[in-house]
């Protein structure tokens, strides 16, 4: 019996499960990194942008980037040139600066999720029931994962 038939019929290994994973994630990535590239924007921007839902301290930024807080610096010194962030102190500690997205920048990351072709197409590949599935079970296995980010 093939690795395949047997993941089947007793259920994919969790080796099998981690594959597939990267997989659509490596594929996901690379298509969120080419529709930034249509903005003018590095995927790692992009990823700057997609993070802002609110204010976000520069340290913050660089532990959920995994990068050293010098990065960021660049990083969104670019970004601030173009308009798509602006840094503001903290209410709390204004030695502290945080990042906020502008409506530019907003608009410029709704715009790059929204032509993530491929990505949309996958996920035009299923019904509304299996969509709803796979969400719940993408929102079951997210705070697992994001605990230690």
């Amino acid at each position: 019996m093939s690795a395949t038939a047997a993941a089947t019929s007793q259920g994919p290994a969790k080796l099998q499960l981690l594959e597939l994973l990267a997989a659509i994630g490596t594929a996901q990535w690379r298509d969120f990194a080419t529709a930034a590239a249509r903005h003018g924007l590095t995927s790692t921007q992009a990823k700057v942008l997609a993070q802002l839902e609110g204010p976000v301290p520069m340290r913050g930024l660089a532990t959920l980037l995994a990068c050293d807080a010098s990065n960021v610096t660049g990083i969104v010194d670019r970004l601030e040139a173009r308009e798509l962030v602006r840094r503001e102190p903290s209410p709390a500690d204004r030695r502290v600066k945080h990042v906020v997205a502008t409506d530019a920048g907003r608009e410029t990351i709704r715009r790059v999720r929204e032509e993530m072709q491929a990505t949309h197409g996958a996920l035009d590949a299923l019904d509304q029931a299996e969509s709803a599935t796979l969400y719940a079970l993408l929102e079951r296995l997210r705070p697992t994962l994001e605990k230690d980010a």
